[in-house]
Order: structure tokens, then sequence, then C-alpha cells
């Protein structure tokens, strides 16, 4: 059965040479990212921000409209709101208020306001008002097992690769980190608990393309002894960017089904997931893979030195 190949396996295409413009561009974009993230800061969604939090179940065999009940949460007056479907398909309503100043007193005529306006076709299963230091210990913990993976990441590379590898891996993944926590700070996407979800899966997804280029990288590392380490990593992206193209693109395709379709509870996380797809992509060719050379990598009698490392 002959395989799905939408690259020809006689594909030659020279990505090396554009190693001179993508090094400044990442550089350049990069410090774009760093400005915005200091000019226009996060736009934090109630999870780290404080708020009320009220779980409703439509009554009866009635079914939530989700459209109708953000129109009218909107109407009520009181800020952002965000309105989610979970649990039950079609009759629960997760809903979101953003702190009102005015402390406590103000807190409680948001749940006034609500019950005066969904009570009739909704019960409400669960109230609670999420204060500003909740808020403070679920950025901290977001935080934490942000860095956490990442430290984690930089273990696995350490054992998995040499030290130029693993070296060229972290670069492009923090080069993506960055990029995307850029994205959330120009677009002014919000970001909430399922955006460090998004990250985590950027990470991980841009992460497992660089190992499979540098698995193939040093596996002609072994086998090509006279050719150069621009010819090499050529050669190397070229073989495995039928792979590269097929599962990008099946991802993208996925996202973007989710963007349209999903509804508003999941386009943020999506819209982020396909910038990170595609900066992932980019990075693991014209980031990781060029760097090798700036890292002193060579074919030849070099290449002994990249023979794999044992835990």
């Amino acid at each position: 059965m002959k395989l799905l190949r939408l690259i020809p396996d006689n594909t030659r295409f020279g990505f090396m040479r554009f190693r001179r413009v993508s090094f400044p561009f990442s550089a350049l974009a990069s410090i774009v990212a760093v400005v915005a993230f200091l000019v226009f800061g996060m736009n934090v969604g109630i999870d780290f921000k404080g708020g009320t939090v009220v779980e409703m179940q439509a009554k009866g065999e009635n079914r939530a409209e989700y459209a109708a009940v953000r129109d009218a949460a909107h109407k009520l007056g009181l800020g952002e709101v965000e309105v989610q479907e979970f649990g039950a398909a079609g009759k629960d309503v997760l809903l979101r208020v953003g702190l009102q100043p005015g402390g406590d007193d103000a807190q409680k005529q948001v749940i006034v306001k609500l019950r005066s306006a969904f009570e009739e076709k909704f019960e409400f299963r669960r109230v609670e008002i999420v204060g500003p230091r909740v808020s403070e210990e679920l950025v901290q913990n977001g935080t934490i097992g942000v860095l956490l993976a990442i430290l984690v990441v930089l273990v696995y590379l350490w054992f998995r690769y040499e030290w130029e590898f693993a070296v060229g891996a972290v670069i492009a993944t923090m080069h993506d980190l960055l990029l995307t926590i850029g994205f959330f700070a120009v677009t002014q996407l919000q970001f909430d608990q399922t955006s460090i979800a998004a990250i985590l899966s950027i990470i991980g997804y841009s992460l497992n393309d660089t190992v499979v280029v540098y698995d193939r990288v040093r596996e002609l590392l072994r086998k090509y002894k006279k050719m150069t380490m621009a010819e090499l990593l050529d050669l190397s992206m070229n073989t495995t960017l039928s792979r590269t193209v097929i599962t990008s693109m099946t991802t993208i395709l996925a996202l973007v089904a989710l963007a349209i379709f999903g509804g508003e509870a999941i386009r943020g996380f999506c819209l982020a997931m396909l910038f990170g797809v595609l900066i992932g992509t980019y990075s693991s060719i014209f980031i990781a893979a060029p760097i090798l050379i700036y890292l002193g990598v060579k074919t030849g009698e070099g290449a002994a030195s990249v023979t794999p490392q044992k835990p």
C-alpha cells in the first residue's frame, strides 16, 4: 500500500539559506513581544481577576439557549460576563461575572440581579464569589505550573540529547513561549486558565516537532560524513517535511473547525493554539535546526560527538 505523501520524496529545498533572515526576524519578533507585554499587559479573565461564578441548570425539559443567556447577562450592566456550556448537554450553564467595585455588597447585588433575570427558567446550582486573594493564588499556581513544565522539559532534553541539541531545543521552545505571550498581549485575547492549557500544549507540540527533526539529524550525521552541516540539515528538513506538513495541517484544520463552530468558550484557546502550531513549526525548521551550525555541531569527525547519551 502506497503511503500518502503531500511532499515528493525528491524535494531538495534549501531551508538553511534563510537562517540569516530567520534569526534577525525572530529576534525582532521577540523584542516586540516583550514590549507588547510590558506596554499592554495581559487581558486577564475573571479566573485571575476575581468575580462571581454561577452554575445554572435549565428547569424541566427546557434547554439552555446560550446566546440568549449571554445577551440577557450583558443587558444587566455588570461589565465583563462569560457564559459557558458545561455538564449536561444543552442544560447546564456556567456564568462568570467580573469583580464589581464596591466590596461585598456590590458582589451580592450581582447575585440578586442574576436571580431576578434567570431564576424563572433556571435552577441555581452553585454560587461562588472569587475574591482577589483566590485570583492571585490562581495566577501563582498557573505560573508555577508553566515553569515546572519547562523545567521538566529541560531535564528531559539534557538526558535525551547532547548539550548542543539540548540548548537548541530549549531556545526554540523559549522562542515559541515568548511569542505566544506576545500574541496574547498584542491581540488582547482573554488570558485565563484555558490559556495556560494552550501554552502548555504549544510547548509540547513545539518540543515534539523539534525532537523529530533532531532525531533525523543525528541519524544522518552517522550516515553522511563528508556532507556539510548546512546540506545535512537541509536533507533532514526535506526528509521530515511530509510528516511536518501532514501533522500541522490536520491540527490546523481541527483547530479552525473548533474556532468557528466550538463557541465562545473555547475560541480563545483555539486561536492561541493556531498561532502556536504555526510558530512551533516555523521554529523547528528555521530556529532549532540552523542553530546547530552556530553551536558548532559538525559532520565528519565531529559526528562522533553526537552519539546518544544514556541517562
